[in-house]
């Protein structure tokens, strides 16, 4: 086992795995902080090494996010003696849970669970706080999106009691701000027919009519969204309004709009939807060296534009705004590159 940690590569359909040839370097068991210098010299973290990133479902954004991280570091395997893939999971839990583990080195999370992972509250109430987990950056606003059937009637998030409607699956991100939306609007999950499955099965079960209205949280425009509300069954997105107070209640939450003209298939009038959102982050553990961190950090940094051009949600991407929304303490491979570069300077 190489200092990265054990690896899990499930889902092997989804995977790339690419072998290289190791170029030098850090022995298995050293695990301090290794300087790769802009000559072109290797960072390397063992040979033949695999760096895994957790990310979501194929269908939302996580996935082709680690891809594009993946594919810029990658272009220069070599150069840093590791290769990265990608791995398909049920999202931001399962990610902080096998990145704390050790089982895999990154993974993609919501803001508000590396906010709860790091203070044992949520899902880790009772189970331990996750101290090791470790901030890498920021990526783009993911909003909680509320879709239903238009021939139900659903106009407003208070109009889901008694419905069937998909809370989204444990372990992801979106089923406890789907909790917490409802909580603020005076709604219990008992108020419901709860329905606990991945937002891609949701827009298959809304399609057929097996559900009234499911909640997914995600980046606009989303693939997914956008399948759903070109269906057969006409749907659409329903605003979730007067939540205001959840703002001083919990910091990671902000307002958030959704523009309608990413979505022409839906029934909606309105120009904008309004909901709210948290940050999509990259995180790390504390148990992976500085040099990967680094070397990662490096690459989607060096190669901004490039990396923004990946994905029509980060049209709004700045690197400064690549630095907001961390509630864990900043990997020290990616404090170095932000200290040398001066967008983070130490105190």
């Amino acid at each position: 086992m190489t200092v990265c940690g054990k690896l899990k590569i499930g889902f092997v359909g989804l995977v790339v795995v690419l072998l290289l040839a190791a170029c030098g370097g850090i022995s298995p068991e050293k695990k301090t902080s290794q300087k790769s210098e802009s000559s072109g010299s290797c960072a390397t973290v063992g040979e033949s090494s695999l760096v895994t990133i957790a990310t979501g479902g194929i269908s939302g954004v996580y996935y082709p996010v680690g891809t594009a991280i993946a594919n810029m570091v990658n272009r220069n395997r070599d150069r840093y003696g590791f290769q990265v893939v990608v791995e398909s999971t049920g999202g931001s839990v399962f990610n902080i849970n096998a990145v704390a583990a050790g089982d895999i080195q990154f993974g993609i999370a919501q803001a508000d669970r590396q906010y709860q992972a790091v203070r044992g509250i949520a899902e880790w109430q009772g189970r331990g706080a996750r101290k090791n987990l470790r901030a890498v950056f920021s990526l783009h606003p993911e909003i909680l999106t509320l879709i239903a059937g238009d021939d139900t009637g659903i106009r407003d998030i208070r109009d889901l009691k008694g419905r069937r409607v998909n809370i989204g699956n444990h372990g992801s991100g979106q089923r406890q701000n789907s909790l917490d939306a409802l909580n603020a609007v005076g709604l219990k999950p008992s108020d419901l027919d709860i329905v606990e499955v991945k937002a891609i099965e949701a827009i298959e079960l809304l399609k057929e009519g097996a559900i009234d209205a499911f909640f997914y949280t995600v980046g606009h425009p989303s693939s997914a969204i956008r399948k759903a509300t070109e269906g057969p069954r006409k749907v659409r997105i329903v605003p979730i309004g007067d939540v205001g107070h959840m703002f001083v209640l919990y910091p990671f939450y902000v307002p958030s709009r959704i523009d309608m003209a990413n979505y022409p298939g839906a029934a909606n009038e309105e120009e904008r939807v309004d909901s709210f959102g948290v940050k999509a982050t990259l995180v790390s553990s504390a148990d992976v060296p500085d040099a990967v961190v680094y070397a990662v950090t490096r690459e989607v940094f060096e190669n901004f534009e490039d990396f923004k051009a990946q994905q029509s949600a980060f049209s709004e991407l700045t690197k400064k705004g690549m630095l907001q929304g961390q509630s864990a303490p900043i990997h020290p491979g990616a404090m170095r590159y932000y200290e040398e570069t001066g967008l983070l300077r130490s105190e």
